[in-house]
């Protein structure tokens, strides 16, 4: 809970991301997640979800997501502003566990990043870009 990118400004309004996480990983069928501050235009970031199912869960994603947007509006508040969440295969880790969550949001953002040396599986970086890239961005 001690990350340097744990608050997010989303409309003038700081909230943790480790706390929107914890709301996301209390539901049933998600064994893993991770919230990050994605650049938003109108107000400054806005949290956006990536999770991990557990084995044999088959749940639809619409359900799940329209679950843990409800989930979030209950735990947190309305103010979170909670709109986007996707299942993903496996989240990018370093080899000590650790989720990338700094790289992801450069990814997210449309900025330069490196891949760090010490990820478990370089990739997953790979799979996750067409979730993590804004439509159109290159």
């Amino acid at each position: 809970m001690g990350r340097t990118d744990d608050i997010i400004n989303v409309a003038g309004h700081r909230l943790s991301t480790g706390a929107i996480e914890q709301v996301i990983a209390s539901h049933p069928a998600v064994a893993e997640c991770a919230v990050i501050g994605v650049a938003d235009p109108l107000k400054g970031q806005r949290a956006s979800g990536y999770v991990v199912l557990k084995a044999g869960v088959t749940a639809g994603e619409d359900e799940l997501v329209r679950e843990l947007i409800a989930l979030v509006r209950k735990n947190i508040g309305p103010v979170a502003d909670f709109k986007h969440a996707t299942v993903v295969e496996a989240l990018p880790k370093t080899r000590s566990g650790k989720i990338l969550r700094k790289t992801m949001r450069q990814i997210a953002d449309g900025e330069e990043y490196v891949v760090p040396s010490t990820i478990e599986d370089p990739d997953v970086i790979g799979q996750l870009l067409g979730v993590l890239r804004p439509k159109g961005a290159v």
